[in-house]
């Protein structure tokens, strides 16, 4: 039988056009996605493809998939990924895999960001039941720590630690994630600016404003949201 992940991957194949130049982000759904663009023989082997993860890299060359640097591109028709949640004006949280950073550079390049999955995923608003994660260069874990605290004096920012091996999970860039968690979450739209302006701080987890649309998979079908 087969699962909304799956339901939600296959709608969106209507999206990717001839020669268009696509990026996929992480995870099962975006799995799911490129396995069913493979059947597609003609659409698959005419469209170049850019990933920000090492696993969905690995599955795109195993396919046969063109498949670019994100750094030799600067544009990309579009850009696949799914998320942890997202709210109703398509406000995301990207905190579990730990690669937002390199997803949400191919969110930005992008013409148009789609955010797909299950339905379980869209929410009324975000909660803080994921945290917010920010990648940060290792010499300034300390700083940052202690700056995130004097911000946000309720928060609990922590160094996320590997259970694959001794020690703090190092980030593809070589850095390290803080999980910031909070009671209550600030107003959004405030929270990159914040966290952004900490020396030290690379780029956060929340992807405010920046998707286009979703793709959701739920007991009623698929549904088509919009911001």
């Amino acid at each position: 039988m087969e699962d909304l992940k799956q339901t939600a991957a296959k709608a969106v194949l209507a999206y990717i056009t001839q020669g268009a130049t696509i990026g996929f982000g992480a995870g099962s759904t975006i799995g799911y996605l490129i396995t069913y663009l493979k059947e597609e023989q003609m659409l698959a082997e005419s469209i170049t493809t850019v990933t920000s993860s090492y696993s969905t890299r690995q599955l795109l060359l195993e396919h046969g998939f063109r498949v670019k640097e994100a750094g030799d591109v600067v544009h990309l028709d579009l850009y696949f990924d799914g998320c942890d949640q997202f709210d109703t004006s398509l406000n995301a949280l990207k905190s579990g895999g730990g690669i937002h950073t390199r997803e949400k550079l191919l969110a930005a390049m992008a013409t148009k960001f789609i955010i797909i999955g299950d339905g379980a995923k869209y929410v009324p608003q975000l909660y803080t039941t994921f945290p917010v994660v920010i990648e940060v260069i290792p010499e300034a874990v300390p700083f940052v720590l202690a700056q995130v605290k004097r911000v946000y004096p309720a928060a609990n920012p922590v160094i996320r630690l590997s259970n694959k091996k001794d020690g703090a999970v190092i980030t593809e860039n070589g850095n390290l994630l803080i999980d910031i968690w909070f009671s209550t979450f600030p107003p959004l739209e405030s929270v990159n600016p914040q966290l952004k302006s900490i020396p030290g701080v690379l780029e956060t987890s929340l992807f405010y404003k920046m998707a286009h649309a979703a793709v959701i998979a739920g007991k009623k079908g698929v549904e088509v949201i919009t911001a």
